[in-house]
């Protein structure tokens, strides 16, 4: 009985290509996205899931009273060794690690890496696979370090490379060697080698590199990233009170009043960190892939409905013969699962093509299908039954409930019944494919937001230079000549040195005027800067001077505050502020405010401006980059004339520059994503729409044959007889717009509301896209209905 159902279905099929075609291909684009979002979301759930041990692995966090003071996903430095020496029965196993960057030389390869100098526990507490060498002994020298295969090529063209060595430029202006131990196979992407947007491939041992020593003893270090893997049966909540007791025992009295330390599983963090972006994004695409995979499904529901009329006398002869009810579900059911299957196999197709693709939008790796088996062999197949069940099982209950003398008569009474229906299903998938439209229009909207707005500096033709960080008197003098040799060349019209750029990354710490209580103190980010910061980036000065005047000796204990800190140390404006002292939490004298600067956009639009201060880099010996502002011209001569004059300055050293919106996109990478992500969803669901709308209008016009030839007969003309079918669906399509559009501004203002600063919306958006959709809705069904327009009477009359 089966095969048999099977064997009509295809034959039913094959005499009805044009709709089966429209059919397959529009389940197939909501397959299609359906298996790309279900391999990414698959993926993101199950980052840190190769861990060994993972269930039991979790990442110490800090909750600051004082925010200034250190970072979320970090903590004390002694913390996580202290846990497992004091209370081995429930801690298994720990691993710390200072994130830095070096420059690391083989031969004449230079390059800046981002690094971890951490505990030996790291190869064999977490099962990375090696290639070469011991897990259980990799880093237990001072000067051995591992690396990944793809640091192994990158600097040998091998990977069988144990025992030769890395050069290492240590923060005291001095080179170390370093002997490779051991070889880490490439690790799939986790939170301990990838954490948040830093990948780390070089891995070596603590206090080992010069002028980065000790942080992980000194209970006054607050940014150690610390992983513990905890015994079986051991929760969080257990590990509650030691880590009070470890508190109350090492660390400083201000730690103490300010810090609360928890427990937070791998997994969870990954998902969470970032405001939740990970978690977001799986949401937003879960609830694109619903829509778009429902809208398919409305299509194939519409226009198996539609084309009733061709199976009415074959349902009557069936009925007149012997067929059950139950009988005749099942044949349309087969029908539909066939043409589910085949959707299938042309969507697995289309994965492989568009994976790629997507990986990119994205910015994850999507799987591929052989990499997914047998996932890949079952999970489809589940669902291409499922959708056909669902899809198919609407319009096999309304066609077995035809009585048998109305389906032998070819009446269509039970059919038509149904018209308000399928109307409704067409304005569903109107609404959906508007509110996608809408939304990808106020994503982009804000997206372009960011990189239009004034950010209160000038990003135009600059570029940041990492350097080479020699944290000694003698190393802040060379890099101030390296920036003065620099600063000749014509290419250059600015450049300036600074431990911070305008990447949201900086230090904290807590301002308050001579006499006022310090616990009312102003929690401000603290930027380390030479005289020219502010030329460089063209921030604006509203009073006094930025720090002192340039090619002067140093001058101590002068700082510039911007706009926000001024006002929120309580000054009226920015000329009261001028020549008034203020103190620093661990400073023992106070600082002079000589310059007052006009607030711009340090970190992202998250969050409103803060209080920012300026102190000279000349205090602390402390710098990270250089910031060159490009006089107009060509951009690749000019950077190649910098590079040649940094190599005769800095031999050995790197040269990795980055522009400022490359920066700053990073600042925005997953809004950027979902710009990219709903765009796509957009061209689908729009692609649906119109398999739907030539679906129906090729339908209509197919029924309504004998109609428009007694129009035509009537006196109608071409255009009577296009807006006859027009009409219908420019009525839908207002009626989707006054759903869509009011649901569309809704949830757009709630997501917007997570930003400080964001872009209105304005009805533009909305009358482009009504106008827009109309309009293709409009050419789609001119193209298909001029035809039957133009046709002779005679010939449609005879038709019927």
């Amino acid at each position: 009985m089966l095969k048999n159902y099977f064997k009509i279905a295809w034959r039913n099929l094959l005499k009805r290509r044009f709709y089966a075609l429209v059919t397959i291909v529009g389940l197939a684009v909501g397959m299609t996205f359906t298996f790309l979002m279900m391999s990414y979301i698959r993926g993101e759930l199950g980052v840190n899931a190769d861990l060994r041990n993972a269930k039991n692995q979790y990442i110490i966090r800090s909750k600051w009273t004082d925010p200034n003071m250190g970072l979320d996903l970090t903590t004390l430095g002694p913390l996580g060794k202290a846990l497992k020496t004091d209370y081995p029965n429930l801690v298994a196993n720990y691993y710390r690690y200072d994130a830095i960057t070096v420059a690391v030389s083989h031969g004449d390869k230079h390059f800046r890496e981002d690094v971890q100098t951490g505990d030996s526990t790291l190869p064999a507490m977490y099962g990375f696979p090696l290639l070469h060498g011991n897990a259980q002994t990799a880093l237990n020298t001072p000067n051995s370090v591992v690396i990944t295969e793809k640091k192994a090529m990158k600097y040998f063209g091998r990977t069988d490379v144990v025992g030769e060595s890395l050069t290492l430029h240590n923060f005291m202006g001095g080179k170390q060697e370093y002997q490779i131990t051991a070889v880490m196979k490439n690790p799939p992407f986790n939170s301990v080698t990838h954490l948040l947007t830093t990948e780390t491939e070089i891995f070596f041992p603590f206090s080992s590199l010069e002028g980065r020593k000790g942080s992980e003893d000194n209970w006054n270090f607050a940014i150690m990233v610390t992983y513990i893997e905890l015994k079986d049966g051991v929760t969080p909540a257990d590990l509650a009170k030691p880590i009070a007791r470890e508190l109350v025992t090492h660390a400083p009295e201000a730690i103490k009043a300010n810090l609360k330390v928890y427990l937070t599983p791998l997994g969870e963090y990954y998902r969470e960190a970032n405001n939740g972006v990970v978690n977001k994004m799986m949401l937003t695409l879960s609830g694109i892939t619903v829509f778009i995979l429902l809208m398919a499904i409305v299509n194939f529901v519409n226009i198996s409905i539609g084309s009733s009329s061709s199976r009415l006398k074959e349902i009557g002869v069936r009925k007149v013969l012997g067929s059950l009810k139950r009988q005749l579900i099942g044949q349309f059911l087969a029908e539909s699962i066939l043409l589910s299957l085949l959707a299938m196999v042309l969507s697995l197709g289309m994965y492989e093509l568009l994976r790629p693709f997507f990986s990119d939008i994205l910015g994850k790796e999507v799987a591929s299908l052989w990499s997914l088996i047998p996932y890949a062999l079952v999970v489809p197949i589940l669902i291409a039954l499922l959708v056909g069940i669902v899809a198919g099982l609407y319009p096999a209950l309304v066609l077995s409930r035809i009585p048998s003398v109305e389906s032998m008569k070819g009446k269509l009474k039970s059919v038509r019944d149904n018209i308000l229906f399928r109307r409704s299903l067409i304005a569903v998938q109107f609404v959906i494919a508007l509110f996608v439209f809408a939304g990808a229009g106020i994503v982009a909207r804000q997206v372009d937001y960011f990189f239009n707005k004034n950010l209160g500096y000038n990003k135009e033709s600059l570029v940041t230079l990492g350097v080479p960080r020699d944290w000694t008197p003698a190393g802040e003098a060379k890099m101030e000549q390296v920036r003065d040799g620099l600063a000749g060349l014509k290419e250059i019209k600015d450049i300036s040195l600074s431990y911070e750029i305008p990447n949201g990354n900086g230090g904290g710490s807590s301002f308050y005027k001579p006499g006022q209580d310090s616990t009312e103190a102003v929690q401000a980010t603290l930027l380390r800067t030479d005289v020219a910061y502010a030329k460089t980036y063209d921030v604006k000065l509203l009073a006094g001077e930025f720090l002192q005047p340039p090619n002067t000796a140093y001058q101590p204990d002068r700082i510039v505050m911007n706009e926000t800190a001024v006002k929120s140390l309580g000054y009226a404006g920015a000329r009261e502020a001028l020549g008034q002292q203020v103190r620093v939490h661990g400073y023992p004298k106070p600082l002079t405010i000589v310059g007052v600067a006009q607030d711009f956009h340090f970190g992202s639009m998250h969050q409103a401006i803060k209080p920012l201060v300026f102190a000279d880099v000349r205090g602390t010996n402390f710098y990270r980059y250089l910031s060159i502002r490009l006089n107009p011209g060509n951009i690749g001569s000019s950077i190649a004339a910098i590079q040649q004059k940094w190599h005769e300055l800095m031999p050995d050293a790197p040269f990795e520059y980055v522009f400022m919106d490359e920066t700053l996109q990073k600042l925005y990478q997953s809004e950027i994503q979902l710009k990219k992500a709903s765009r796509v969803a957009t061209f689908l669901s729009v692609i649906i729409v119109f398999l739907g709308i030539l679906g129906m209008v090729s339908l209509n016009v197919t029924r309504r044959t004998r109609e428009v030839g007694i129009r035509k007969v009537l006196g109608a003309t071409s255009l009577h007889v296009v807006m006859l079918f027009l009409k219908e669906f420019l009525a839908i399509l207002a009626a989707a717009i006054l759903i869509a559009f009011p649901l569309a501004i809704l949830l757009g203002n709630r997501w917007l509301k997570t930003y400080a600063y964001r872009a209105e919306i304005g009805w533009e958006v909305f009358a482009g896209i009504a106008m827009l959709f109309g309009m293709m809705i409009t050419a789609l069904v001119c193209v298909q209905t001029y035809k039957a327009a133009i046709t002779d009477p005679v010939k449609s009359l005879k038709s019927d």
